[in-house]
């Protein structure tokens, strides 16, 4: 059993791996005119828009 401790957390992350089908900077600057920007009031956006596309 891992007990999940800042070291565990460091060795086992996820962030930052990418995927062949990741947009490049031209492609993602090409689409976020179409992204529609977070709603106002209520809990802020903490979700990467990039990410989900």
């Amino acid at each position: 059993m891992v007990t999940w401790t800042g070291i565990a957390r460091r060795e086992h992350s996820r962030e930052g791996l990418r995927y062949p089908s990741d947009m490049m900077d031209g492609e993602w600057a090409l689409i976020v005119p179409f992204v529609p920007p977070a709603k106002r009031g209520g809990r802020p956006r903490t979700t990467d828009m990039r990410e989900v596309v």
